[in-house]
Order: C-alpha cells, then sequence, then structure tokens
C-alpha cells in the first residue's frame, strides 16, 4: 500500500516511517520542511506526487506551554492542518490517520477514560488537538480514524525518558511529579499499532482508538524505573508534587486512557509499560551518548 507520514521528522513519525518500511510497505516521510501541513498548495502537491492510499499525520504543535499564548498557531497545525489533509484525502479517495492525545480530556477521572468519555480539554494545546480531531471525523467519517496516545518517549527526538537519563548522569538527586498518573508509552509501539490499524481503516475500524502502554505510573515512578535500570539508585529520585512547578499550561491529574476499542477490533493488546520502557532504554541511552559532544 501506499503510505505519506506527515511530520515524518518527529520522534512518533519516525518510528511510524521506520515500521512501515520494515513491513515491505510504500512509504512517502514528510518532515515539516517538505509539508507544511497548513498550506493547501503544499498538501496537494505531496498528494499528486505520492497518491497515497493512507495518510497517517504525526504532524503537530505540540509545545503545551507556548500554545497558551500563542493558541491560533497551536490551532492552524492542529485544528485547521488535519481538516486540509481530510478535505485532501476526499478528492484523492484516500484515508486518514490522526494522531491525537489525552489532553482532550479533563484530567480529573479516577479511572482509565474510555474512546467514547465526553472530551472536556482544560488547555490550548488540549483544544487544539481536539478541533483537530472533530475536523477530520467530520469530513471523512467513513475514511478516518483518530488515535489518542500519551507520554510518549522514543529514540528520535526530547522527551520525559531522555531527560532523566541525562540528569541521572549529572545531578545527584532529582524532584519529579508525583501527583500526576499517566500512561508511559514508546513511539516504536504506538507506530505498529498505526500501522496494524491502517488497513482496516475505511472497513471495520474508524473512529475513535487509543494506543498507549498498558498499566498506569507517575512520573516519579517512571523516573525510578529508568534510574533502576541504569544500575543507579531509584531513591536518588524525590517525589514532589506538581504544585513545585509552575508551568502555563496545567498538566491533567489522571490521563490513563482506556483499549476497550481496540480489544473489540482484535487489535493486538498493548504491552505492559515497564516491559516497553527496558526495551527501549538501551536504545535512548545509545542515541544520547552519541549526540553528546
Amino acid at each position: 500500500m501506499r503510505w505519506l507520514v506527515t511530520g515524518a521528522g518527529g520522534m512518533l513519525g519516525h518510528d511510524v516511517v521506520d515500521e512501515l518500511r520494515a513491513r515491505g510497505e510504500q512509504v512517502a516521510g514528510l518532515a515539516h520542511a517538505a509539508l507544511d501541513v497548513t498550506s493547501p498548495d503544499a498538501v496537494d502537491r505531496a498528494f499528486a506526487a505520492y497518491r497515497p492510499e493512507i495518510v497517517v499525520n504525526c504532524a503537530a504543535y505540540t509545545a503545551v506551554d507556548d500554545a497558551e499564548q500563542d493558541e491560533g498557531r497551536a490551532l492552524r497545525v492542529n485544528g485547521d492542518g488535519p481538516g486540509l489533509l481530510a478535505h485532501t484525502c476526499v478528492t484523492y479517495e484516500a484515508r486518514l490517520i490522526q494522531i491525537s492525545t489525552d489532553y482532550v480530556f479533563a484530567g480529573d477521572a479516577d479511572a482509565p477514560y474510555p474512546e467514547n468519555h465526553p472530551p472536556a480539554p482544560r488547555t490550548a494545546y488540549g483544544r487544539t488537538k481536539l478541533a483537530g480531531e472533530r475536523a477530520v471525523l467530520d469530513e471523512l467519517p467513513a475514511a478516518s480514524a483518530v488515535v489518542r496516545t500519551a507520554w510518549l518517549y522514543g529514540v528520535h527526538g526530547r522527551s520525559f525518558v531522555r531527560t532523566m537519563i541525562e540528569l541521572e548522569a549529572s545531578r545527584d538527586t532529582v524532584d519529579v511529579v508525583d501527583d500526576q498518573r499517566g500512561q508511559p508509552t514508546w513511539t516504536a509501539d504506538v507506530a505498529a499499532a498505526i500501522a496494524d490499524l491502517g488497513p482496516r481503516v475505511g472497513r471495520d475500524a474508524t473512529g475513535v482508538l487509543h494506543a498507549t502502554n498498558a498499566g498506569e505510573a507517575t512520573r516519579y515512578d517512571l523516573a525510578r524505573e529508568v534510574f533502576a535500570h541504569l544500575g543507579a539508585d531509584p531513591d536518588r529520585v524525590r517525589p514532589v508534587t506538581g504544585d513545585a512547578f509552575s508551568l502555563p499550561a496545567p498538566r491533567p491529574a489522571y490521563s490513563v486512557l482506556a483499549h476497550g476499542r481496540r480489544q473489540r477490533l482484535g487489535l493486538p493488546a498493548p504491552r505492559d509499560w515497564r516491559t516497553a520502557l527496558h526495551e527501549a532504554l538501551p536504545r535512548i541511552r545509545k542515541e544520547a551518548l552519541r549526540e553528546t559532544p
């Protein structure tokens, strides 16, 4: 099949391209410099050149705090861009997978959010990502899927896990938030879920699905797991509340996503976050060491 991956220079986009190529798919991976998803001319040229059957939109404005001061720019990328891609998919009879986020929810639940839970974003980032979801599902209801994910880390880019690896090597102790709960998720596993889903979009897999690793943890739990895997003393990680950090955008206190729809479709079940982390850490650490002067 012919795939087009936007935002292919990012952490998730890079892994989606790698996963699809490993499966023998025909893939065009375009980073922002090669394709601005907010430009009608650029989008039309890309579709005309590659004639994709499936588009995976990994392009996004992900600066959560900056979006609070520049919601208009975030909306152009996260809301208008997906709408433009969906509209162009109609013209070229292509299908679309839109990547979204746990930030579309209020973050005040006490049980995992199912796919059909009413969204109630509390940040500019969450509002703009929800706008993108709705633009895609409204424009392309029978040939699109929204894949929500959360707490991503990967080999190709900055992440909380990468930061913990670097801080373990440079600080005696690290203060990490212990009152925000979510699902640490390896981008390689999300990429595999997208590759599994793609051929079924437009058949029996439209609408919203969640793609995270299984289980749940706080950032403090995650940091301790990283330290332990590196052979460092986990007690060097000290728990603090979110109030210790003054950030423009509030972080969800609870943003665990349920996988009910994925299970009902018979797609592979997600593996536990610790299992994925232990496989990913040597690769992330190797990349961190390679990039350190």
